[in-house]
């Protein structure tokens, strides 16, 4: 490919069919070729070096609101489009975009009562995970993706949020609507749908706040209630935003770990082996997996201040985009790295970002894998592809890598 132009970011999506077969072959390449790459196309730069994106990420200086970028970074300022200005920032968007010290006001809390609720609820993530396995008892082939990946982390958060069971479906389908708040290319339909879903939400969430308040239950919306009335700075439309991002980041990811994680290890049938010779090694087998398959492609960074990143200047406002996917494949800092190795001697992927918006969800997720996994490969000892020379069904979210189905046999299983 030494001949071929650079590509743009956009060609680095799913909307290519050749960067959605493997995007291993772009990205190596660009990685040699120019690490530090200007794309007029999306005013962004993009950097596919593991050293250079790691020093990015962990930068708490970097800024990461969008609308801070200058104007040429047409990409990045697309997050921004339709915000009223005369709005207090915290009210238009969530941690995931803001600065600090907003971003540290609200992050605390939310933080301090999720990774308390992940700390004792794994009795929770096994009982659901065990119900969903339940259900496909007796089943000799069906679609891991519909019938366990998509469903395991939605009813997970909604369990840890506190949704009430008869709601389940609704909130299950307004999960999936508001996804479309992480895609920049997205069409005016899925604009639609996601507006539509994004409001039901929020009215849902004040509606629940109202009723946590008055009768408090075991959930983290009465902890957020609770935090709210022993004077945590946190306000009405703070919470409700960030609620909605914690389920909008955690579902969509979480699940295509555990879709991902499940191909791999199929595909994979010695690293398998060796999971099921050892179930302790479960989490290096999930760390492995965020390395060789991550479920996001790209994070953004703006520049602050006047900056040299790789060894090429930056202006303030200027949009930095971070493959963390070529990241997690840079032979300089991974031996092999295109080899998926469960063994593999730990070095830190980048796979939930860093520093200060390191994904806040990295636990739950990590959690929720490491069971699932275990789980299921227990229950179905027999699991197989049941199309195992097809190409994979890749969803078409641009900067996300997960698929639409995994059909699997389970035929022989206990």
């Amino acid at each position: 490919m030494t001949n071929q132009p650079l590509p743009t970011i956009l060609d680095l999506t799913p909307y290519n069919e050749q960067f959605r077969l493997d995007p291993h072959v772009m990205l190596d390449d660009l990685r040699d070729r120019c690490p530090v790459h200007a794309d007029a196309s999306t005013g962004s730069v993009l950097l596919t070096r593991y050293d250079d994106v790691r020093a990015v990420v962990n930068d708490r200086q970097m800024w990461r609101d969008p609308l801070k970028a200058e104007e040429a970074a047409v990409m990045q300022r697309r997050f921004a489009n339709g915000v009223d200005p005369t709005l207090p920032r915290t009210s238009t968007t969530s941690i995931l975009m803001l600065d600090d010290p907003d971003h540290a006001r609200v992050r605390q809390p939310l933080a301090q009562a999720l990774y308390a609720r992940v700390a004792r609820c794994r009795p929770q993530v096994e009982q659901i995970i065990e119900a969903a396995l339940d259900g496909l008892a007796g089943e000799a082939a069906f679609d891991l993706m519909d019938r366990f990946c998509v469903p395991v982390p939605i009813d997970v958060i909604a369990q840890i949020l506190g949704v009430d069971h008869e709601r389940l479906v609704e909130f299950r389908a307004w999960s999936e609507g508001v996804i479309q708040s992480l895609n920049p290319l997205r069409t005016p339909g899925q604009t639609a749908l996601m507006e539509t879903a994004s409001l039901a939400l929020s009215n849902y969430f004040t509606e629940t706040m109202a009723a946590r308040r008055a009768e408090p239950r075991d959930d983290l919306i009465s902890d957020m209630t609770r935090q709210q009335a022993e004077g945590a700075d946190l306000s009405d439309d703070e919470l409700r935003i960030n609620l909605s991002a914690l389920l909008v980041g955690g579902n969509l990811t979480t699940t295509d770990l555990i879709g991902n994680a499940v191909r791999l290890l199929l595909l994979h049938p010695a690293e398998l082996a060796k999971l099921r010779a050892d179930p302790k090694i479960i989490n290096a087998v999930v760390e492995e997996v965020l390395r060789y398959e991550p479920p996001v492609d790209i994070t953004g960074r703006i520049a602050s201040h006047p900056m040299d990143v790789g060894g090429c200047p930056m202006r303030p406002g200027q949009s930095l985009l971070l493959s963390l996917r070529g990241a997690n494949r840079d032979p300089q800092m991974f031996d092999d790295p295109h080899r998926f190795d469960v063994s593999r001697k730990h070095r830190p992927h980048v796979a939930f970002g860093g520093g200060a918006h390191i994904c806040i969800g990295a636990p739950l997720a990590r959690l929720e894998a490491q069971v699932a996994l275990v789980k299921l490969f227990d229950r179905f000892p027999h699991l197989a592809l049941a199309e195992p020379d097809e190409a994979p069904a890749w969803r078409k979210l641009p900067f996300f890598r997960g698929m639409e189905t995994l059909p699997v046999s389970a035929q022989g299983s206990d």
